[in-house]
């Protein structure tokens, strides 16, 4: 009996809290009649039109170039922070560089609401010309992106034991070749982590992404709301459906293959603190 109760608990919780991915599932595999006749969770004729019209459409809206984009600014706002907090982490984790100011001051950061930066951003973009480029916002997606890099990377650095870094340097070994080859592999599992949280917050970034471009490095989550456009028929619900379940594949695919990792990095604390 108890048993019974906890999965029925589990189930409730369970649908409660993704039901907002339900419904849009739903919707999305109805047609736009059925969506205006039954807005409910049940489905009487199941269609996948909504998805191939999507796909499909290449004049106006082109769904290809949006997740192309994406994938570029994401990649560098993702893979910059770890290369440039890398070393700072291992200056902060070993000789305690930047502890007291530096490192809260970076870590605060993240707090700010980035409206803030929005408009001072904006004039530096335009007078440097990154405007509506992917290498612009992948920067701005990279800026964001350092506070929480770096704490898991300090954090990931903390727990390798110092002795491996004073029997490198007693085989003679430089600063570079222990960072890249006994720092570098026992933190795998922190810079795993740090690239799973980081590509998807990247990926999922619509202020900047709305803000910073108009036509040519346009990413998925601005995208996606152009499809809300409605036209002379009103907005076509399935069609905004299925554009949302598509633009939150790649961060949902990645988090769910790479599970495993991020529970044994937690658990080894990689992101303790």
């Amino acid at each position: 009996m108890m048993h019974s109760l906890r999965w029925l608990v589990f189930l409730l919780a369970a649908f409660i809290l993704n039901f907002p991915i339900i419904s849009t599932v739903v919707t999305s595999l109805k047609s736009r009649a059925e969506v205006n006749a039954n807005a409910g969770l049940s489905i009487q004729q199941p269609t996948l039109d909504n998805f191939i019209q999507v796909l499909t459409v290449t004049d106006r809206l082109n769904i290809y170039g949006y997740l192309q984009n994406s994938l570029v600014a994401a990649m560098i706002g993702t893979i910059l922070p770890i290369i440039i907090c890398f070393p700072i982490a291992y200056a902060i984790a070993r000789r305690n560089y930047g502890s007291n100011i530096l490192f809260p001051l970076v870590i605060n950061l993240r707090a700010l609401p980035l409206i803030i930066f929005s408009i001072p951003l904006y004039l530096m973009y335009q007078f440097m010309g990154l405007l509506d480029t992917r290498l612009g916002l992948g920067l701005i997606l990279a800026v964001i992106n350092l506070p929480l890099t770096l704490l898991i990377l300090v954090n990931g650095i903390h727990d390798v034991p110092e002795e491996l870094d004073e029997a490198a340097k007693i085989e003679g070994a430089s600063l570079w070749i222990i960072l890249s080859r006994v720092v570098l592999p026992v933190c795998r599992p922190a810079v795993v982590v740090t690239f799973i949280f980081g590509f998807i917050t990247a990926w999922n970034e619509f202020l900047f992404g709305l803000m910073l471009t108009t036509r040519d490095a346009v990413p998925m989550t601005v995208g996606a709301s152009f499809f809300f456009s409605s036209g002379g028929g009103g907005i076509q619900w399935g069609m905004a459906a299925a554009i949302i379940i598509i633009a939150a594949l790649p961060p949902t695919l990645l988090g769910l293959v790479m599970y495993r990792q991020i529970s044994r990095s937690m658990l080894g604390g990689a992101v303790k603190g």
